[in-house]
This record gives structure tokens, C-alpha cells and sequence, in this order.
């Protein structure tokens, strides 16, 4: 008990029962960073699994636990009626020599690359990180509102189901998987889709799902109608796979379908990209008549509709309308969606709805990029719509949602009265606010941000015409939201002086 070994490993070995992690790992890291460190040499005898456990005060089967995750990474090696010996894993690769004149630069990662590459200006991020305690987005839910140890249970439980195994050798796929069944089931149910498995392709997000159709309908120089103040992710996409982008009047009825036809030939237009419930950023609603009148355009120019209902599951008054795509029967509409918003974003999932030979070839590019997907995510995502929970969980958090639009509403209306101009929407996670006078919203940014309210840049749009940003208050409660609008609001006095 006395040896040198057993000095050092006294003094370098500690645990903690309360955390998660075993003890046997514990210790057994810790040993591996004593060999690492120098203090135990290659070759050195370690004590015995009695004299072990005697040391760090553990049962016998913890120390010969601890040996053997040493013994399994390499670390040790333990010889029968001998003991267990210090076995540092020998370095597998040598280091190539440098040249006698870069000899300090050898061992330094270059900073640029020594050949050209394409840069792209579009994909430049506009993420910027604050200190600011509260941060308004453009519209995403409250992950407070997600009961942890609920999503804990269920993928666990995915894990452990016997088939998952078989989806994860699978070389061939011999029949739809069981999550692309509940899909359709689900989008037919609630959406009024009339779909089978072979319509739909489902993504990791909304945003794959529109990469992927970029890919596969835009060429260099093609046509990409988008509302006036598009979403700016959706612009990227299309800007990068070489489309030429032209926008179009949104008014109260959504796009103007009038303009497109006055203004744009026959077979000039490849696609035109529309928000299904509420144009973003505005919440406009295209009308049922316009929606129609877009159809019929579509088949006459010879253009797609990507229809993007990003925010469907979010509606509160009335019913959400029927996407554009259940009433398509040229096959002219391609429908992306999502599922799961009530869940960790990590649990969500991007689909794509389309004529079977548009996702026969997406699944082609899928395959490219993500070929093994997430087998788990589609376990238990299947297993929670056949439940009903996705739906529960929706319909609580949409109480929520509500209430807290409507609180957000007369907070506005008592705090900036005659000063900004909005309209209740009938759903979504985001207000559209327009200043009746104008101001400088970067300047109105900086003034939040030093009273710890963080307006990103993503969410103002100022030119000559407007003077807006989309507030989205899903993600904050209604104590929250009283701050953040009253800091605005004192953000908005000291511009106005």
C-alpha cells in the first residue's frame, strides 16, 4: 500500500457517485491522463484489483472494471498471475520531416489554402452572438414548453426496438419504412392529402428539403419569382443554385397573381416559392381565390409552385387552410412541411410532398447527402403520431402560443399606441410591426441591445418604402414579453429624443 504507485494513484484518482457517469469510467480516465502526462511510465506495474479497491475505496468489481476498460482501449496490459502493466498505445504514424528552411513552421497548421476555391458572398452568415439576456427571433417555439424527461423515454425506447438493427444493415429497401407510412397517414388526416409513401421524402429540415428541390429544378439563369420581403434563407438557396430572383407585390389578399401575368412571358418562369398560411415576413395570407388563380397560372406558364408551410401547425383562429397541393391535379406544386415543432428541434424532421417521379429523383440527392438518415428519429416519430402525442402535445402548446400573442398585442397597443401599425394574425409565432414614422432600426438595434434586448438584423426591413421588423414571441413568456416591449420602447424614446 506504501509503493510509489500507489502513492500517485491516491493522489490523482478521485470519483463522483452523484453524477451519471460510471465510476469505473471515471477512475479509468483518470488513469489514462496519469499515463499521458508522464507520471505513469511505460512498463509500470499497477496494484492489484484487492489493493485497488482498498485505495479508492470501491467494491473489488469496480476495480477489475476499471482495468478492463484500460485493458480494452489499449492502455494496460493484464498478464495472467503477474499483474497489470502500463501499455501506452505506440504512435502508429511518424511525423514527416521538414525542410531545413520551414523548420518552425512544420508542425503549424496553415491558415489559407494554398489553391483557389469558389468562394460564396451568399452564404456569408448573418448570425452575430450578444450578451443581451433577451433576444427576439423571426417566430420559433419555446423549448421550455418540451417536457424533457417525456422525449428522454421515448428515444430510449426507439433505441432499444429489435428492428432497429435491420434498418441500419439494410442494403436494399424492400417496402416503405413504417415512419414514412405514419407520415402519410398523418398529412392525409389533418392536412386533407390524399398521398402515398411514394409521394413524400423526408429531410432532416425544411431547409434540405429546399436545397435538395434547388438541385433538381434550377439551372443558371433561370427565373425564381419570390414575395416582396422573401425569406432570406429561401433567397440564399435558390441565389446559390444560379437562379435569378425577381420579386412580386404582396398585398392583403397574399401575392398579386395579376403582376406575374402582366410582367412575365410563357415558359420564362421556372419556379415562383409561396409561404402556404402566411407570407413571411409580412403574415399576409394568399386568398383561396388567389390560390386558384395561381394553379391556373402554373399550368399555363408551365412554371412549379414550391409551396413552403413552414408555421401550419401554428394556427389559432379559425381552421388553417388546406395546402395548395391538395388541389393540384397537373403536378404542378411541390409542398415542404415539417413535423415535430412541438419537439427539441433535434427531433424534428423536413418532408417533401410531390409526384412520384419528382421524389423518386430527390430521393437520389438524398441519398448523396445523408444516406443513412436518422433510423432513430424515425422510430420514435412514427411511434408518437400512432400514439396521438404529437398531435397532444400541439394542441397544448398551441393554448400557450395564443395567449401569449394576445398578450403581445395589448402590450403594444398600450406601449407604442399611434406610433406603429399591426395586425392580429390568425397564427404563426411572429407579429409584423410597421413604425408609422420612420427611424434608423440598426440604430433602434444598438439602443435594445445595451438594455439587453438583442434585435438581430435578420428581423429589420428598412428601405424607402418600409420601416418594419418581424417580432416573433413564441419563445418568450408573457413576463418576458411585458420587458422586452417596454425596453423597446425606451430603446424607440432615445432615437425620437
Amino acid at each position: 500500500m506504501n509503493s510509489p504507485v500507489n502513492a500517485i494513484l491516491k493522489q490523482l484518482l478521485t470519483y463522483d457517485k452523484t453524477i451519471v457517469q460510471p465510476v469505473y469510467v471515471q477512475v479509468a480516465q483518470q488513469v489514462v491522463n496519469a499515463i499521458q502526462r508522464g507520471y505513469l511510465s511505460k512498463g509500470t506495474k499497477l496494484p492489484g484489483t484487492r489493493v485497488l479497491s482498498q485505495l479508492l475505496r470501491v467494491h473489488r468489481n469496480t476495480a477489475v472494471a476499471i482495468y478492463d476498460e484500460l485493458a480494452s482501449q489499449g492502455w494496460v496490459e493484464i498478464i495472467a498471475n503477474k499483474g497489470t502493466f502500463v501499455l501506452p498505445p505506440e504512435e502508429k504514424t511518424k511525423r514527416i520531416k521538414a525542410g531545413t528552411e520551414h523548420l518552425h513552421e512544420a508542425y503549424h497548421y496553415p491558415k489559407t489554402a494554398g489553391f483557389p476555391f469558389q468562394e460564396s458572398f451568399h452564404l456569408s452568415s448573418s448570425f452575430r452572438q450578444t450578451e443581451a439576456k433577451y433576444v427576439v427571433n423571426d417566430g420559433k417555439p419555446d423549448l421550455r414548453l418540451h417536457p424533457t424527461h417525456q422525449f428522454s423515454r421515448w428515444y430510449s425506447a426507439a433505441m432499444k426496438r429489435k428492428p432497429l438493427i435491420q434498418k441500419w444493415n439494410r442494403t436494399t429497401i424492400v417496402s416503405s419504412s413504417s415512419f414514412k407510412t405514419q407520415l402519410c397517414n398523418y398529412l392525409n388526416a389533418t392536412r386533407g392529402f390524399h398521398i402515398q409513401p411514394n409521394n413524400i421524402l423526408n429531410t432532416r429540415s425544411t431547409e434540405m428539403s429546399l436545397y435538395i428541390v434547388a438541385q433538381l429544378l434550377i439551372k443558371q439563369g433561370d427565373l425564381v419569382l419570390v414575395g416582396q420581403l422573401s425569406h432570406y434563407a429561401s433567397n440564399t438557396i435558390f441565389q446559390e443554385a444560379g437562379a435569378t430572383i425577381r420579386t412580386i407585390p404582396v398585398e392583403d389578399e397574399g401575392l398579386d397573381i395579376d403582376y406575374i401575368r402582366k410582367h412575365f412571358m410563357k415558359k420564362r418562369i421556372r419556379c415562383i416559392y409561396v409561404s402556404s398560411q402566411r407570407h413571411y415576413p409580412t403574415t399576409k395570407t394568399l386568398s383561396a381565390k388567389r390560390r386558384l388563380q395561381l394553379l391556373d397560372l402554373a399550368k399555363e406558364y408551365g412554371f412549379a409552385i414550391i409551396e413552403d408551410d413552414y408555421d401550419y401547425d401554428f394556427q389559432f383562429d379559425g381552421s388553417a387552410m388546406l395546402p395548395m397541393s391538395t388541389a393540384d391535379t397537373n403536378g404542378m406544386v411541390i409542398y415542404l412541411g415539417k413535423i415535430g415543432q412541438s419537439l427539441f428541434p433535434s427531433f424534428q424532421s423536413g418532408f417533401v410532398v410531390a409526384p412520384e417521379n419528382l421524389i423518386a429523383e430527390a430521393q437520389n440527392y438524398l441519398t448523396l447527402l445523408d444516406e443513412q438518415g436518422d433510423v432513430i428519429q424515425e422510430q420514435m416519430l412514427s411511434e408518437l403520431i400512432a400514439e396521438g402525442e404529437i398531435y397532444r402535445l400541439l394542441k397544448k402548446n398551441i393554448v400557450t402560443y395564443k395567449r401569449r400573442r394576445d398578450v403581445l398585442c395589448e402590450i403594444l397597443k398600450s406601449h407604442f399606441k399611434d406610433v406603429i401599425a399591426f395586425e392580429k394574425p390568425t397564427g404563426g409565432l411572429a407579429i409584423w410591426i410597421q413604425f408609422v414614422k420612420e427611424i434608423p432600426l440598426v440604430k433602434l438595434s444598438n439602443e435594445t441591445e445595451a438594455l439587453d434586448v438583442f434585435l438581430p438584423k435578420t428581423i429589420l426591413y428598412q428601405d424607402k418604402d418600409i420601416c418594419a421588423m418581424r417580432f416573433g414571441f413564441g419563445h418568450l413568456d408573457e413576463e418576458e414579453l411585458k420587458i422586452v416591449v417596454s425596453r423597446l420602447k425606451q430603446a424607440y424614446d432615445i432615437i425620437m429624443g
